[in-house]
């Protein structure tokens, strides 16, 4: 009913804003009269310009209707729409009449602005004002109804090249799974507590991996087994441990410092004083403090059960006599150590402890004997006497 009464008297709104204001501003302007005769120029202009913007209002208004009728044609919600072209309709008249009391009431000083009084200047700016903020707000709500009617764009969706390519390259070599849509086409009759099976293709790149897989086991197969052109891994760890075995002997020959049972250096004062502290830790519970021999022979005498050198001792201090209740000392001194030990016991030769046990073995003696480098001596056995073993 209201947009009926809208459109017969389209007229009717901005004939009556104009009357009110002319009104108000003759009422204003017979307390406050000009010097000057005529019309006043400000008050001439300002009315135009509210004219012109009732006009425009109007014209808002007019567009706002018929966007708010389609709108009630397209979705059948006719109290929600009319609701809303009623609160514009109703803002509009409750921001005109809000102005002119502010413009009648804001400034009582009878202060000249243009030939206008500042109650009718201040009515002016109230009216114009107003009908901005009124044609501010049609405006948004045009905007929104027209957006409400038209038809929402697709997005446009930005294609990477590259991207593309990989996708498809994804899908024909890496994945091949089926589309969530078309999961339908490939659903089997299997259901296992709610859990359905799909039919879908093995990953291509697990497919053809398992395919590289059979052509590298028959290549295997004819290369190591069928032709015998390649070592299998047998073999080839055996090369790899002679081929280890040529350097170490390659490098120890070379090495100044190599210490082995066949080339044992008598030690310093210092080391013999280390060595002293490992025998006392090690070797003292069977062999006693001096030497003296204990649980296992006396050190002291002429007599080894394994031989008397220098290198002798340092051999069985090495590897030791399990079947004499000796242990082997390798893994717990190194090689250093373990001469620095052979070297002390040699020092024990001749010095007769107190209570020393009884000989056992053979008797060693050690003699130097030139060879060609006169600076050079070298122990070599020169009696072996068997002398009875306990």
């Amino acid at each position: 009913m209201f947009f009926r009464i809208l459109n017969s008297k389209k007229v009717l709104l901005p004939v009556l804003l104009l009357l009110c204001s002319t009104l108000f501003a003759q009422n204003n302007n017979t307390g406050a009269k000009t010097a000057e005769g005529g019309y006043n120029m400000t008050a001439v202009l300002l009315s135009v310009v509210a004219v012109v913007l009732v006009f425009v209002i109007w014209g808002l208004g007019q567009v706002l209707v018929l966007l708010g009728r389609q709108l009630l044609n397209k979705s059948k919600e006719a109290g929600k729409s009319s609701s809303a072209i009623l609160t514009v309709v109703f803002l509009v008249m409750a921001f005109s009449a809000s102005a002119q009391d502010a413009g009648v009431n804001a400034v009582t000083a009878p202060t000249n602005y243009g030939g206008l009084s500042a109650n009718t200047f201040y009515f002016f700016v109230a009216v114009l004002g107003t009908e901005i903020a009124a044609i501010l707000f049609l405006a948004l709500s045009i905007r929104n109804l027209y957006r409400e009617l038209t038809p929402a764009k697709p997005a446009v969706v930005k294609t990477n090249a590259l991207k593309e390519w990989w996708n498809n390259m994804d899908k024909k070599l890496f994945t091949k799974a089926v589309p969530v849509e078309k999961e339908s086409d490939v659903l089997l009759d299997h259901d296992y507590d709610g859990i359905k099976e799909l039919d879908n293709s093995l990953p291509p790149w697990w497919k053809y991996g398992f395919y590289i897989t059979i052509v590298v086991g028959v290549i295997y197969l004819a290369h190591f087994h069928v032709f015998a052109s390649g070592k299998n891994p047998l073999q080839e760890y055996n090369a790899e441990m002679d081929k280890a075995k040529v350097e170490k002997e390659a490098y120890e020959a070379q090495n100044k410092d190599k210490i082995d049972e066949a080339n044992v250096p008598m030690a310093d004062a210092a080391g013999i004083a280390a060595a002293k502290t490992f025998f006392d830790e090690k070797c003292k519970a069977c062999h006693g403090g001096a030497g003296e021999g204990g649980a296992g022979p006396n050190l002291t005498d002429d007599y080894w059960i394994h031989k008397g050198s220098l290198n002798d001792i340092y051999l069985s201090i090495k590897n030791g006599y399990a079947d004499k209740g000796m242990q082997a000392w390798a893994t717990v001194y190194s090689p250093k150590e373990m001469s620095y030990l052979a070297s002390y016991i040699k020092t024990l030769h001749g010095t007769n402890p107190p209570n020393a046990k009884q000989p056992q073995g053979d008797l060693y003696t050690e003699t130097a004997v030139p060879v060609k480098d006169s600076a050079a001596v070298m122990l070599v056995d020169t009696a072996k006497v068997r002398a009875g073993k306990k």
